[in-house]
């Protein structure tokens, strides 16, 4: 199934199983994006509070409509103005997006974080589990952490890949988006099965 809102991207598979899924790389705006409306899902690169931001997240917020903040008021808190701690995850519908749920991580700020890469790869790893709980076939992910978080684009792109092998035959596609921004050059696999991008 074609997915709308982006032009071409190289794809790659995450794995050599028979049933593994596709990981391709678009630069493109995440909000246009959509397969099909039932099993597909946006991660919104979120703050705590859960209630908007800049980049990424108050593009998602704008393109959602003021329902999508009303939902993230909904989500319990943690602890006071805490909805989703760094690393972790939530869910809740897209609203006027043009896919059916959007993933809410936060990762971590890179030069504040005592374990950026753990905190990394929670991001990716709990947004992935979460929407395998939601039978969420296609996901979108922007690239966490890499705008005013600071996060190193090369190191990030590593615990990315990294992670969304372990979850390879329980998506169709995964999509990684840059927007305004230039993609890696090449996504090389070599021959024990590891990935990594080319700057």
């Amino acid at each position: 199934m074609a997915a709308s809102g982006f032009g071409g991207g190289e794809a790659f598979r995450l794995s050599a199983a028979p049933g593994a899924g596709a990981l391709k790389l678009h630069k493109g705006d995440i909000t246009l994006w959509s397969v099909n409306g039932a099993t597909d899902a946006i991660v919104n690169a979120a703050n705590e509070r859960m209630l908007g931001g800049g980049g990424v997240d108050g593009a998602i917020h704008q393109a959602a409509g003021p329902e999508l903040v009303q939902a993230c008021r909904k989500v319990p808190e943690v602890r006071p103005g805490v909805r989703c701690p760094t690393g972790e995850a939530r869910i809740t519908p897209a609203f006027k997006l043009p896919v059916s749920r959007v993933i809410h991580t936060v990762g971590p700020i890179y030069d504040m974080d005592k374990h950026p890469e753990v905190s990394l790869k929670n991001s990716y790893e709990n947004s992935l589990k979460l929407a395998k709980e939601n039978g969420i076939q296609y996901i979108a992910f922007p690239a966490i952490s890499c705008g005013v978080f600071r996060y190193p684009p090369k190191e990030a792109s590593k615990i990315a890949v990294s992670t969304a092998q372990q979850f390879s035959e329980d998506f169709k596609e995964m999509i990684c988006t840059r927007f305004g921004a230039r993609l890696p050059r090449r996504c090389y696999h070599n021959f024990r099965n590891e990935w990594s991008y080319s700057f």
